[in-house]
């Protein structure tokens, strides 16, 4: 058995591929799971209407290909967030936290990244704040009940940027079911931006980080950055993860058209693979 597992961002490969064929994708390419996406668009937001058979043919197709999926990228908050003006928002907002949960349930998935945003749409304001803050202790008592983890991404926007920022919701909730799942390449361009120091950053979160999402970003940009081409230390942020005690890695990056994606599938894989192979842990 590996010391860690290394999974796949389902945006990683063509949308119009059926579960079978990207959960074959990721086996094939050599990761250990798959991470589901729930962002704000109507087609992944259906998915947490699935009927029941629905739900049990994933399962059984992830026990014939080989190939789980273990984590939820729940970026639907984007749209729906916790902590809108807007009261019809927030109430979607809550109804999307209580079927991720009641999804993730269903098909073993064990970990929820949340989108560290108050609002995104709209201004931030004293008063989106705290509406987040309520309704995030109502998300985490829903995560609680069904034994799911709970980990906040660090997002592109000074709400939460930086694990710091994350964990001073964290502690405040106080709930082992709320955590961090930072983003490597957002805490990155923060240090960048705001002169932050990205390894301290990564410390920050220690006890308390229950898996990394592994991205490349250019300072300004945050996505659809190739690996290799970017800024990011992953030698650096990969074994400081490992020092606070991560072992569950994920490659985020985009399909974007390119006939060769299953090379860059591969590529992803080997190169994460080595840094975590060759470090002395």
């Amino acid at each position: 058995m590996n010391r860690y597992t290394l999974g796949l961002y389902e945006k990683s490969m063509p949308g119009s591929l059926s579960w079978e064929e990207k959960l074959e994708a990721a086996r094939d390419a050599g990761f250990d799971f798959v991470e589901i996406s729930i962002d704000e668009t109507e087609e992944k937001l259906a998915r947490l209407d699935m009927s029941q058979e629905e739900r049990s043919k994933l399962v059984r197709t992830m026990e014939r290909v080989g190939m789980p999926i273990r984590t939820m990228c729940l970026s639907g908050h984007r749209k729906y967030p916790l902590g809108s003006s807007d009261e019809a928002v927030c109430a979607r907002g809550m109804e999307i936290m209580e079927k991720a949960v009641r999804l993730a349930e269903d098909l073993g998935i064990r970990i929820i990244q949340l989108a560290g945003y108050d609002v995104y749409y709209e201004d931030s304001t004293p008063e989106t704040v705290e509406r987040f803050g309520i309704n995030l202790k109502k998300a985490v008592e829903l995560a609680a009940r069904a034994g799911v983890l709970l980990g906040f991404e660090t997002m592109e926007t000074e709400f939460m940027n930086t694990v710091g920022k994350a964990m001073r919701y964290v502690e405040e909730v106080n709930s082992v079911y709320l955590n961090v799942y930072p983003d490597m390449g957002n805490i990155t361009n923060a240090a960048v931006a705001y002169g932050t120091d990205v390894l301290e950053d990564i410390r920050r979160g220690a006890g308390h980080t229950v898996a990394v999402h592994l991205k490349e970003t250019v300072p300004g940009k945050f996505r659809e950055i190739p690996f290799g081409t970017g800024h990011v230390d992953f030698p650096s942020v990969i074994r400081t993860a490992w020092e606070i005690g991560v072992r569950k890695f994920v490659t985020e990056f985009w399909y974007t058209g390119n006939k060769a994606w299953r090379e860059d599938l591969a590529f992803a894989r080997k190169m994460m693979g080595e840094i975590l192979d060759s470090q002395e842990f």
